[in-house]
């Protein structure tokens, strides 16, 4: 039997990735392998390149390939607002909707007293020292309604207390198109809270 060494370690790798487990990877393997040339190098080579490009933004944290991401470097996003969000993924989808113009700072994760998380590890000092070097007016918390992101985001609000700095939060409760009978109680509890005048 051929030696497959190389293609099981591909695909464990594979597997190891979000959304892949080792059925979804096997087959993105094989069609890689299906088109080597077009595909498959090309890939290789990308990712190659950007394992040795990529880095953290040094003020936000998101991931580019300078020191400052374009974000960050843009004068004209400097509008004295900082929406803050647990990982970089959540600052791509941000930016994907186009609505926010202001600039970004990547937690990178959220308090968790179980993983041994802490302040420190997030970088909330350096999201502080931000708001008290930087012209910032409003602070908005983008944090998921998870038990560790509203813990996450209480926190936060403590720790900029003092600033004066305005403090919001993202709008939580029913999305457009959504159907009542759909949501759980968590999602109607938090719409009904944030209710407004009509």
């Amino acid at each position: 039997m051929q030696d497959t060494r190389d293609i099981e370690t591909l695909i464990e790798l594979m597997a190891r990735l979000p959304g892949l487990g080792p059925r979804s990877a096997r087959r993105a393997v094989l069609a890689l392998l299906k088109k080597r040339g077009a595909l498959m190098a090309p890939l290789a080579q990308a990712m190659a390149g950007v394992a040795l490009s990529a880095q953290d933004c040094a003020i936000c944290g998101n991931i580019g390939t300078a020191e400052l991401c374009r974000i960050c470097s843009d004068q004209a996003r400097a509008t004295g607002e900082i929406c803050v969000v647990e990982d970089v993924s959540d600052l791509w989808a941000m930016e994907r909707g186009g609505a926010f113009k202001g600039r970004y700072h990547v937690l990178g994760g959220t308090l968790s007293a179980l993983d041994a998380v802490g302040p420190e590890e997030l970088g909330i000092p350096k999201l502080t020292e931000r708001v008290a070097t930087e012209a910032i007016s409003e602070v908005i918390l983008a944090l998921n309604a998870t038990v560790d992101g509203q813990t996450t985001a209480h926190y936060i609000a403590d720790a900029l207390a003092a600033t004066g700095v305005q403090i919001t939060s993202l709008a939580q409760g029913v999305p457009i198109g959504g159907e009542l009978n759909y949501l759980d109680d968590g999602t109607i509890g938090a719409a009904l809270r944030a209710r407004r005048r009509f």
